[in-house]
């Protein structure tokens, strides 16, 4: 049988004592922030009748997501990260920002690593090492969606996982910052070597997996690959490419996959475009253009604040 915790009106008292608003000190947006979070869960705790063992076995699971450092994984799992990418398209459409023909934002994921080397124009993103998949040749420009300009002095990070769904960092195998790098345009255009990504699941049995499958979902992503792209005046864009043969392109358990960021992969076999493209040999072929919005102010002009890894 369902019960309450006790009357709204002793509830509501007791969340406003523990979210802080008896006293003057402190941070009144973390204040109403955690109240609002409290009384949710609250609610939750009398609508769905949860007993004390369903919310420790809650709050032990917290525990070992961050453990397992999957918090940002898990986020991404459950769609919040792409509801947040959601929020800021309408928030943006809202104020008449919204521009036909940007590209659009999807979700960061949390394998961004700072500190990748910088090159001029052109990247070899991979060492060489890992010779089980295709050889992979990307280029694009980068322009104004408005004009249709290109940018000249615009930057883009890119980064991506190798044929096993592994990234360097996260995998002590790679070499540092392999399939990694920041890449400044040569006159907005941009050039990256590597071998064509792998999809990849999370992690077998970890704290992810073990939700998703009590959800009755899968945890795999397809084949893409990461960017974040900037430059003075314009508004900083995260993004990524979904390579359309993957057979997760539109079952992406992360929610990431756009229409306009789905990009073929095109063969190359002739000698001359293959030594043309300086390629060791064969290649796929990919090539996509970003398309930024101007800045309102200089805040929209850099990544969101969230923690990142950093060699």
């Amino acid at each position: 049988m369902k019960t309450k915790i006790s009357s709204p009106e002793f509830l509501e008292g007791f969340l406003r004592t523990a979210a802080g608003y008896d006293s003057d000190e402190g941070n009144p947006r973390v204040k109403e922030i955690v109240h609002r979070l409290l009384s949710d869960l609250c609610k939750a705790i009398d609508d769905l009748d949860i007993t004390v063992d369903e919310f420790w076995h809650g709050a032990n699971y917290l525990l070992r997501l961050g453990q397992a450092h999957e918090t940002a994984l898990l986020v991404a799992g459950l769609g919040l990260e792409h509801i947040l990418d959601v929020r800021e398209d309408e928030l943006d459409e809202n104020a008449g920002l919204a521009k036909d023909g940007a590209t659009p934002r999807t979700i960061e994921g949390p394998l961004y690593v700072a500190g990748a080397p910088v090159v001029e124009g052109e990247a070899q993103l991979d060492d060489g090492t890992d010779t089980e998949s295709d050889l992979m040749h990307l280029s694009g420009k980068v322009v104004d969606a408005v004009t249709g300009e290109v940018i000249p002095n615009a930057t883009v990070e890119v980064w991506h996982c190798n044929s096993k769904g592994n990234y360097s960092f996260f995998d002590q195998s790679q070499s540092d910052f392999n399939m990694r790098r920041t890449i400044k345009t040569d006159n907005g255009q941009y050039t990256a070597r590597s071998i064509v990504p792998s999809g990849y699941s999370v992690p077998p049995g970890n704290p992810t997996e073990q939700l998703l499958t009590l959800l009755g979902r899968h945890g795999s992503r397809p084949a893409h690959i990461h960017f974040f792209v900037h430059a003075p005046g314009y508004r900083h864009l995260t993004t990524q490419i979904n390579l359309s043969d993957d057979p997760f392109c539109h079952d992406d358990f992360a929610y990431a996959t756009r229409d306009e960021l789905i990009v073929d992969a095109v063969e190359v076999n002739d000698p001359e475009k293959i030594a043309a493209a300086k390629m060791k040999g064969p290649y796929k072929e990919l090539v996509f253009d970003f398309s930024l919005t101007k800045a309102a102010d200089s805040d929209q002009e850099v990544r969101s604040s969230r923690a990142r890894a950093a060699l």
